[in-house]
């Protein structure tokens, strides 16, 4: 699958096709959805920023939120594994919600597992256009990743039954409810959900696009348009002299590879670790020496911290969505040094915005770290200016 750059991309500051339909001269009335997560991240930042832009020119916005927290016991992630196929619940809540409120559009964020493609019934029902953004890759993989067993994966893709990922147990680790989310994305592929009841579906990079249509997803139906975030203001200059990592400690976001490359650098260059996830254990054992481990933190000192970095070090290994960590750092002009995979090849530009390695290859990461660090006064005011340039080319559209 093909990986364009940045210049073929909208702006990440968020001049999307749902932005430019959202702008006539008389206001409309959205009402987002959105299934929250046990632990906040990305795609919860996203509704909020959205949600913000909207009414701040004049739009009036509401949100109907569920949350996994609802999900304690055993019973209860095999009954919402289940329920994700279709909820009588969800599509009457939501009915009763587009009755009272009678938006022009309902945007999804996130439907799964609470709300299911229900939803988009209640809202067909009622005479009202769906979009639907794609944050993950859900529709087409039953753990929303495209990843198993430390690589990416697409044994499921364009399958009518995902019985790959049902065999590997692919959705928590569990066959039971793999096949669950399996029969979901069947059944609506089969009932025509995807190409009848959605309206518009939002990918977040042209790779995602790509993805998704060789999974099944019309292509006429979806557009590109990346995250974005409000703007910090002031760039930063690196003086801190710094490396710095900002993510959720997990596998797929690379993080043996990072601690491995900073066994394998020769240079002692200082790595700041910012985030916190299943392998924050592993992190802090690490942490001595060049590594100082800082746990999770507010927005705001992130962003300082990425004003006065050196680079930001991106090592998934798996393809992400759009990772809002990636933009922030070019809305403060913060060079990345990201994986060669995925959406990451497409978002940093190998030595104008960033560097790219080899996917897990930790020394590739080291020497290209070492170059970085060796030439870090000019580069990171070359690259600077193109991250924040990649950030910010279209500010009229933001204007009242």
């Amino acid at each position: 699958m093909g990986a364009p750059g940045v210049k073929d991309e909208r702006t990440l500051h968020g001049c999307s096709a749902l932005w430019s339909l959202l702008r006539p001269l008389t206001p409309v009335r959205v009402l987002q959805l959105h299934n929250r997560y046990r632990q906040s991240g990305g795609e919860d930042v996203v509704v909020e920023v959205e949600r913000e832009l909207l009414e701040r020119h004049g739009h009036r916005v509401e949100l109907l939120e569920v949350s996994n927290t609802e999900i304690d016991s055993f019973y209860d992630r095999v009954r919402s594994a289940f329920a994700a196929v279709y909820s009588p619940a969800a599509r009457a809540r939501v009915a009763a919600h587009v009755r009272s409120f009678r938006p022009d559009v309902v945007h999804v964020h996130n439907f799964f597992p609470l709300f299911s493609p229900s939803v988009y019934y209640a809202c067909r029902e009622a005479g009202v256009p769906v979009v639907q953004t794609l944050s993950n890759y859900r529709l087409i993989c039953p753990n929303g990743q495209l990843f198993r067993s430390g690589r990416p994966c697409e044994d499921c893709v364009g399958r009518k039954v995902a019985w790959p990922g049902v065999l590997h147990g692919c959705y928590r680790g569990s066959r039971l409810g793999t096949a669950a989310v399996a029969a979901m994305e069947s059944a609506h592929r089969w009932l025509g959900t995807w190409s009848g009841a959605v309206d518009c579906f939002i990918a977040l990079t042209e790779f995602a696009k790509a993805t998704f249509v060789e999974g099944g997803l019309p292509e006429e139906k979806i557009v590109v348009k990346p995250n974005f975030v409000p703007d910090p203001g002031d760039p930063g200059d690196g003086r801190g002299g710094f490396a710095l990592f900002v993510g959720r400690l997990s596998p797929e976001k690379g993080i043996a590879t990072l601690l491995s490359a900073w066994k394998h650098a020769r240079s002692s260059i200082r790595l700041k670790v910012v985030g916190d996830g299943p392998l924050a254990g592993e992190v802090a054992q690490a942490a001595g020496g060049s590594i100082e481990y800082l746990g999770a933190q507010p927005r705001e000192r992130i962003l300082t911290w990425m004003r006065d970095a050196a680079f930001l070090v991106f090592p998934s290994v798996c393809y992400e969505g759009l990772p809002m960590v990636i933009v922030e750092a070019f809305s403060v002009g913060l060079p990345v040094i990201a994986s060669n995979l995925g959406s990451m090849a497409s978002l940093v530009e190998h030595g104008r915005t960033g560097l790219h390695f080899r996917p897990g290859d930790a020394v590739d990461l080291a020497a290209k770290i070492e170059w970085a660090w060796r030439t870090r006064t000019k580069w990171r005011r070359c690259g600077a200016k193109r991250a924040r340039s990649i950030y910010v080319p279209r500010m009229d559209l933001f204007e009242t």
